[in-house]
């Protein structure tokens, strides 16, 4: 050990000792924390690159979105397809209070230390308004990442019924559900077929303009169970607190799950609900699921949201 280290210890150790102030200097450093709740069937991810320019990341492990509680030999290949659509899901009977409550425990834990932007994706911004709702005054900046934000309309199932959200090409999933949902009280998605018709239908909703090599990583990583009630909820913000918190959207030019129009009402509802606290709209060239190329292009929005 250095003699400088030495005496720096010394010196802090005799002043806590002394019941003195520890300086400034030698306090832990406020960083910004950034909270990522995912969308449907994502599973808890926070942003490595993010983590490299200095700041903190992590994701929500939302209930019943562990990859251990979804995955299932019958699965794997070969599947077993007759099996897949009997097994019980981790999802059945979850809403969208019990991500609140998830979420909102992590954003308790890391405000101690410094900033929290919460960033939420797709579905995720149902939650995250609800916990802007919940504590608004230890958020520092609501992200929505070509994500619902319910206004006038109290859920994203709802918004998917405007003239806006009809043009959605999200129903390329249906061909793909496995099982009974009411049986199930889940929707369950079978990624891993093989069934061309239904991947080329799903690749031009979610991942247009990536490979196929990128493509088939995303649904690869996706968990096939998600809630059958979440989408459904009421997911609007009151004035009084989500209303108040600063929020960015970052729109995805060539979303047709969340269709531009789509985003845009629902930017304009939310600006005339809260005049004075507009969103700071930022633009990136992707389809829902954006490749790896346009990802960092979001990287880069968010490190400059903490400068």
């Amino acid at each position: 050990m250095s003699d400088v280290t030495r005496r720096t210890m010394f010196q802090l150790t005799a002043a806590a000792g002394a019941g003195a102030a520890v300086p400034a200097a030698a306090k832990r450093k406020e960083v910004t924390t950034y909270v990522f709740v995912t969308g449907s069937n994502g599973v808890a991810t926070g942003d490595n690159e993010l983590t490299l320019r200095g700041h903190r990341t992590l994701g929500v492990n939302l209930p019943g979105h562990g990859p251990e509680e979804q995955f299932h030999h019958a699965y794997q290949a070969p599947q077993d397809l007759e099996k897949l659509a009997t097994i019980p899901s981790p999802m059945a009977g979850v809403t969208l209070d019990d991500y609140v409550e998830a979420t909102m425990d992590v954003v308790r834990k890391v405000s101690r230390y410094g900033p929290v932007i919460l960033v939420g994706g797709s579905l995720g911004g149902s939650t995250i308004t609800k916990v802007a709702d919940e504590v608004p005054d230890l958020i520092d900046r609501l992200v929505y990442v070509s994500a619902y934000c319910c206004t006038n309309l109290r859920s994203p199932a709802e918004y998917l019924e405007t003239p806006e959200g009809r043009t959605t090409l999200g129903g390329a999933i249906l061909p793909g559900i496995v099982g009974d949902p009411r049986v199930l009280k889940a929707v369950r998605i079978n990624w891993r077929t093989k069934d061309r018709t239904f991947l080329d239908a799903a690749k031009a909703a979610f991942m247009a303009e990536g490979t196929d090599g990128e493509f088939l990583a995303m649904l690869n990583s996706s968990l096939p169970d998600e809630s059958l009630q979440v989408s459904s909820a009421d997911a609007r913000g009151r004035k009084s607190a989500w209303g108040r918190v600063p929020r960015v959207y970052i729109r995805h030019s060539k979303d047709q799950v969340i269709p531009i129009a789509l985003q845009d009402r629902m930017i304009k509802e939310a600006d005339s609900a809260t005049p004075g606290n507009r969103f700071k709209v930022f633009t990136v060239d992707a389809s829902h699921a954006p490749t790896p190329k346009a990802y960092r292009k979001i990287t880069d929005i968010l490190d400059g949201l903490a400068k």
